[in-house]
């Protein structure tokens, strides 16, 4: 029971980061039909000002500002880089976002060099929130479950509960009539797609401390943002949440088990030996195969479900 619900709360604290990061693709896909590769990116951005802002002014006023700081530059990247390629298609806007990322990693390790960061969890936020049986569940990994269900209320309420939401959506599907009742729609589009960004920025604040800063972040987190968005439906924010939830758990207790075919078999009176065909593949075991799991998942959510879990959205 102690394995069960420790590796249950690490896995919806890990798939709660993987929405962090995820929502902000979702929520540009969604409004404007984009799909961002330099996503990733803006949440190594992210990491990285939250270590140099918290260096002067602490790690909770650089929480606030690193993710403003990041949707800004997001809004600046749309207002003069892609709003000026979207004319010539979806093709366009893959190339300019695919050299943007990789525009952004060179600079990262020009500004801050090749080595990782020692950006640190605060003393505040360091040690044990609770203690579950013999096991202790880091005040951090609280702060991060907590963050992220804050930034899902406050998007769903931004979105289905004030005039700027309904604009937006209103933009989306009708955009020369949202136009003619006086609403600058490429402004709107703009302020979209430095939204989301600053949710990436956000993520990178919490996943940097969590994990590692580093110029490689965004290369090692780029995959499994798109698997999200993809198993969870494409422009879908609720899939996006139920599809990290699941990915993360999956993962988080696939890690943790030494399980393999052979020893199943093994379990039932069928024995595996080296005389077995293909007996490397009967002992791996599910720890060594969890990187590949999220993966299987969206290869199996194309074929048999290709909108996703909840996805509306067919391009």
């Amino acid at each position: 029971m102690e394995f069960f619900l420790i590796s249950l709360l690490n896995g919806v604290s890990y798939g709660l980061l993987l929405f962090m990061l995820s929502s902000g693709l979702t929520l540009i896909f969604s409004m404007m039909g984009v799909l961002n590769f330099a996503h990733a990116s803006f949440y190594m951005i992210g990491a990285y000002l939250a270590y140099t802002l918290g260096l002067k002014l602490g790690f909770f006023p650089a929480l606030f500002l690193a993710p403003i700081l990041t949707g800004l530059f997001g809004a600046l990247i749309e207002r003069f880089g892609l709003r000026k390629v979207h004319r010539y298609g979806h093709v366009a806007e893959l190339l300019f976002t695919f050299g943007l990322a990789y525009l952004i990693e060179e600079s990262v390790k020009v500004i801050w060099g090749l080595a990782s960061m020692p950006y640190r969890i605060p003393a505040v936020l360091d040690g044990p929130l609770f203690t579950l049986y013999t096991t202790s569940f880091p005040k951090f990994r609280g702060f991060m479950m907590l963050v992220a269900l804050a930034m899902l209320f406050s998007v769903y309420l931004l979105l289905m509960r004030t005039r700027i939401g309904l604009v937006i959506q209103a933009a989306l599907t009708h955009p020369q009539t949202v136009e003619a009742l006086g609403h600058n729609v490429p402004r709107v589009f703009m302020l979209v797609f430095g939204g989301g960004t600053a949710l990436a920025g956000l993520a990178g604040v919490i996943g940097g401390a969590a994990f590692i800063t580093e110029p490689s972040m965004a290369a090692s987190v780029g995959p499994i943002v798109f698997v999200v968005a993809v198993v969870g439906g494409m422009g879908s924010l609720a899939g996006a949440f139920l599809a990290s939830l699941l990915i993360g758990i999956v993962q988080t207790f696939a890690i943790a088990l030494d399980w393999s075919l052979a020893g199943m078999l093994a379990a039932v009176g069928i024995g595996v030996t080296e005389s077995t065909p293909l007996y490397s593949l009967w002992k791996l075991q599910l720890s060594q195969v969890a990187p590949v799991l999220p993966y299987l998942l969206l290869v199996l959510m194309l074929i048999f479900r290709p909108k996703g879990l909840l996805g509306t959205r067919a391009d």
